[in-house]
């Protein structure tokens, strides 16, 4: 009954468009935001109106999407649950825009709202969400289309597409007269196309297009389509295409044997030379009206004796190009960045993706693995989009975050003084109440300071704490693990005693490792501080003289090379210790299952704890501290079905020995937090766009409605009002929200939806 109650429910939110857009900067009274340093993450796919050179949108690769309506200077995030794959605008509604992700979307009010275009409502029969990541899925009735991958508009009639669909691993252009609620097909493809061009200057009454990909162009000119090759060995890596009748149609490609081009409708193509030798090329755009001008991303080139990298441009369809962004291991003076260059020149190199303005060639964007740069003059100077300095030496985010994070903490002594875990670029610090971060990992190896998993401050003696930092991210995803063995990650405990500015390692008796989390018992002495830290694929270790020297502590651990991932400790005393699973779906069998272990004696000997009926991928615990018998246990899904099984959060009252579900709606949750001013108050997020509370020590839970990031990890109280919480996600940055804020929805998600 409940299964036909959510297909029912889904089938209906999405045939009335209850598509709603979220934003994380949208002003709104409950001042939700985007807090931390901004940037941190992959950045694709720039694409600019042409109506409004300020409009400008951008995807990640950790499924936020984001929007600027004042050239770049603020971003805003929305959740279409997916990493889009291309965005376009209507070329005569300068409202409307499309974005392509699992399914093609609309919005008509300049991105405030979204709705399904493909595959129609009336076919969704529901979303599959079994994946470790919740990716999702929809499951339709008859799609012949398949996943557009690409997409163009005519010019003049904004409800004729063209579109790029991939079926069954086979590759077609298909065609709509009615802005996308019908298709029929055009043309087979010899592979998915990157891009899809219609060409503004010809008849209207039929379109020659063009569809670009690694073999080459597929075209229909005078209604004849035909195979226009790459040339031979090569390999095209991105393409672009201009058109106009000065210089007719230009197509440029990028590939591993370097720079070209064609004038001749993809007839014949030139090779085109960077000033330099050796260079490689990435990605390449053109402007769609001045094909004449284009930007290309370079590295490794090679001239005036040093190697350089950066962008390169032409003005001359390709006879010629300068080298506007150039840098060789020193910041560039026309380059214009936030904090990144602080950890490597080179640390995000060359961009990744290009984007130039349909009106304006000075108007381009570059994209790579942790900034968004943006030219307004042509290349001459390059600024931060991700970013921007804030008084003294802290940086401040722009809205246009990838970060990924475990908790926003503070330091119990001064209030001011906040931390954010992150991974990728390890810890920040904020010295003004959070408004902006520094990055604070002096001291820290370099073979450590990738990722934060958490730190701990020492009760009683301030400024003193200490740091689980690893050179490995993402953990518990398998994906880190799968390709290399755990007894190959770096990492280990460091102490700092200024307050997080310096730190220094603390890990005698503790191999490399990868701890991602660190616990201290604080009835044990000052200056002798107990201390546990749970050491991804060795298990947990001890310390009991302030984290000097550390003794391994598996006793009673069954696991090989055990997964311990997270700690908890009761008021009584009891630890416990969450082993993350590494079978997803439970096809490794009861080894490869997670596991729960608790333990009276300090840690000296673990038994193990039951978990729930069909609950395989434990991945959080949290201890009553008004009762050391009632835990809550946050579980992964079992990757099986539709949604998978045994997710959720769990409640136990007899210390484990017993459990209920209390919240099922979710099947990805990351963990549950206790408001520290009110023990009642539970928090709690996940990987289906969702965050809870409770108010009544975890029986019920509603969501938090100003939230709906896909990825979310854990819910943090704001300790100055009662009224707010932080939410850290897995890829989207930290989110400051009301719990009573305004609902946000993009795609409504109706097994989140039902009895809420």
């Amino acid at each position: 009954m409940l299964k036909h109650k959510i297909m029912k429910r889904f089938v209906i939110a999405l045939t009335l468009a209850a598509i709603m857009t979220a934003s994380a900067l949208a002003e709104s009274p409950n001042k939700s935001q985007v807090v931390g340093p901004g940037g941190g993450g992959a950045m694709f796919h720039p694409t600019i109106s042409p109506h409004d050179p300020r409009e400008m949108l951008i995807a990640c690769d950790m499924t936020g999407s984001y929007i600027s309506h004042d050239g770049g200077d603020s971003w805003r995030m929305f959740n279409l649950r997916g990493a889009v794959r291309f965005f376009a605008f209507d070329p005569l509604n300068s409202h409307t825009m499309y974005a392509g992700t699992e399914a093609l979307w609309r919005s008509t009010d300049d991105g405030a709202s979204w709705s399904l275009v493909w595959p129609k409502a009336s076919s969704v029969r529901g979303v599959q969400m079994s994946s470790d990541h919740s990716d999702e899925s929809i499951i339709s009735g008859a799609n012949p289309v398949g996943d557009i991958v690409a997409l163009a508009i005519d010019p003049q009639n904004s409800r004729v597409m063209v579109a790029a669909g991939v079926k069954d691993h086979n590759a077609a252009l298909f065609a709509s007269k009615d802005a996308g609620d019908s298709w029929e097909k055009l043309h087979d493809l010899p592979s998915a196309p990157q891009g899809v061009w219609i060409d503004p200057l010809s008849d209207p009454s039929h379109r020659d297009i063009y569809a670009g990909g690694s073999r080459g162009f597929t075209v229909r000119i005078n209604q004849q389509w035909q195979e226009r090759s790459a040339p031979a060995g090569v390999t095209l890596t991105d393409v672009s295409a201009g058109f106009s009748s000065k210089e007719g149609t230009v197509l440029y490609a990028t590939s591993e044997k370097g720079i070209f081009i064609s004038r001749d409708r993809g007839a014949t193509w030139v090779p085109s030379s960077l000033p330099g030798q050796n260079a490689k090329v990435r990605a390449i755009a053109t402007s769609l009206n001045h094909p004449e001008s284009a930007y290309v991303s370079f590295s490794h080139l090679q001239a005036d004796g040093k190697t350089w990298m950066g962008i390169a441009r032409t003005r001359d369809a390709a006879r010629t190009w300068t080298l506007e962004w150039k840098e060789a291991g020193v910041q560039a003076a026309n380059v214009h960045d936030a904090w990144i260059p602080a950890i490597s020149v080179d640390w995000a190199e060359n961009p990744l993706d290009l984007g130039v303005a349909d009106q304006n060639a000075d108007l381009a964007i570059g994209t790579d693995f942790g900034r968004t740069m943006i030219t307004k003059d042509g290349g001459a100077n390059w600024n931060a989009a991700y970013s921007r300095r804030a008084s003294g030496e802290g940086w401040v985010s722009t809205g246009l975050d990838v970060t990924t994070n475990y908790g926003y903490l503070y330091d119990p002594f001064d209030h001011t003084r906040r931390f954010i875990p992150t991974t990728d670029i390890g810890l920040f610090r904020s010295e003004d109440n959070g408004r902006s971060w520094i990055r604070s990992v002096k001291g820290v190896p370099p073979a450590w300071d990738n990722t934060t998993y958490w730190v701990v401050f020492d009760p009683a003696v301030k400024n003193k704490m200490w740091g689980a930092m690893s050179g490995t991210h993402d953990l518990p995803r398998p994906k880190m693990w799968r390709h290399t063995p755990v007894t190959q990650f770096k990492g280990g405990i460091s102490v700092s005693v200024d307050g997080g500015r310096t730190w220094k390692p603390s890990n005698a008796g503790m191999p490399e490792t990868a701890p991602t989390h660190i616990l201290l018992d604080p009835t044990s002495p000052v200056g002798k501080r107990t201390l546990w830290a749970a050491a991804f694929g060795r298990g947990v270790y001890k310390s009991t003289d302030d984290g000097a020297t550390w003794t391994l502590k598996n006793k009673g651990i069954t696991q090989n090379e055990p997964f311990a991932w997270r700690l908890a400790r009761a008021s009584d005393g009891t630890l416990y210790v969450v082993i993350a699973r590494r079978s997803e779906d439970g096809s490794i069998g009861t080894s490869g299952d997670g596991a729960l272990y608790k333990s009276s004696d300090g840690a000296e000997t673990w038994t193990p704890v039951k978990l729930p009926d069909n609950v395989n991928g434990p991945n959080g615990l949290t201890v009553d501290p008004q009762d050391s018998n009632r835990l809550y246990l946050a579980a992964w899904t079992r990757a099986t079905s539709t949604h998978g099984i045994g997710g959720g959060i769990f409640l136990s009252q007899d210390g484990g020995k017993s459990w209920k579900s209390v919240l099922d709606r979710d099947q990805h949750i990351y963990d549950v937090t206790i408001d520290p001013r009110n023990s009642r108050r539970l928090y709690a997020a996940g990987f289906e766009s969702s965050a809870w509370q409770s108010v009544d020590r975890g029986e019920h839970w509603t969501r938090i409605s100003s939230y709906n990031f896909k990825w979310g990890h854990r819910v943090m109280p704001d300790l100055e009002d009662p009224a707010m919480v932080y939410i850290t996600t897995f890829g989207g940055g930290v989110w400051h929200v009301s719990l009573s804020g305004p609902v946000h929805r993009d795609i409504v998600t109706p097994q989140l939806e039902v009895g809420h």
